[in-house]
């Protein structure tokens, strides 16, 4: 079995057909599943497209960020 590649910031908002700050912004206060790795983050599409079919994306849906928790 072959391991899921990590994608860029730019290669999932192509993926998704946003921009970078929609992924940004959806990171920060929508629970996008995204992994730091130094300073970059790193994403498995995946992952992505499962928190979208689930409403992640959704404009009314709020997932809250670790410091409102």
């Amino acid at each position: 079995m072959t391991a899921e590649p990590w994608v860029s910031v730019d290669q999932i908002a192509e993926h998704l057909g946003v921009t970078r700050d929609s992924i940004y912004r959806w990171i920060e206060r929508k629970g996008l599943p995204a992994h730091r790795v130094g300073r970059l983050w790193k994403f498995q599409v995946s992952e992505v497209d499962d928190w979208v079919r689930a409403g992640g994306a959704d404009e009314g849906s709020s997932h809250p960020t670790q410091n409102e928790q």
